[in-house]
């Protein structure tokens, strides 16, 4: 199968399917998006979820993150995988907010970047829910499945190889909603070490499946 045609099927299931996929991060603007996904690293999002509600509480804004303590912040996110080094980095965050963007999120990958604790991967998922951009965030979940049902190369072997052989055939106007589909796919279909190919709806051009398919008649 050609990789145009594997990514037609890709992109036909999920647009019938889920046409309007969402992060499963829970947040109520631009800034508590940007610190969930920030705490999001190397953590779930339902964890993440539990901890924000209070933490949006006590700091609402870029201002009253600005203020803080680390060894404050570190009290409500101490749950969450890497609390020390996120505590620094969400107070970092607030006070370059402050400073350098009138308080609010900006919209370039650069500037995204130039925030503690913000790297590539953080700032496209800001770039592509907040404002729509076509940036593609490349987790784990993303990284996996994409190779999984051949839509880049074995010889993309980095995050960022994996997203630009991703932009380079995916439509624009989907980019957006296909990070969402490789990443929701990965979390509860494609799983990492067991993954549920008796519930998936891909298998027909999934490279993954055809190569076990092989090794079962071998």
């Amino acid at each position: 199968m050609l990789k145009k045609e594997r990514y037609n099927q890709f992109i036909a299931y999920f647009t019938h399917n889920f046409p309007e996929p969402e992060t499963e991060l829970h947040y109520e603007n631009p800034f508590q998006l940007l610190v969930a996904v920030v705490l999001s690293a190397q953590c779930t999002d339902k964890r993440v979820n539990m901890v924000t509600p209070a933490l949006f509480h006590r700091f609402p804004d870029p201002q009253a993150l600005a203020l803080a303590t680390v060894e404050e912040v570190f009290t409500y996110i101490r749950s969450i995988s890497y609390p020390n080094n996120k505590s620094k980095h969400l107070v970092g965050l607030g006070q370059k907010l402050v400073a350098d963007f009138d308080s609010n999120i900006p919209p370039s990958i650069v500037d995204l970047q130039k925030l503690p604790g913000v790297g590539r991967k953080t700032a496209n998922v800001i770039a592509s829910v907040i404002f729509n951009q076509p940036t593609m965030a490349v987790d784990t979940h993303v990284f996996r499945v994409s190779h999984r049902l051949g839509l880049v190369t074995q010889t993309a072997t980095t995050p960022l190889a994996v997203e630009k052989q991703l932009l380079k055939y995916i439509p624009k106007e989907l980019v957006p909603k296909a990070h969402h589909w490789l990443i929701l796919h990965g979390r509860y279909i494609c799983l990492a070490r067991s993954p549920q190919c008796n519930k998936c709806a891909l298998t027909s051009f999934c490279k993954f499946y055809e190569k076990m398919e092989k090794r079962k008649l071998l």
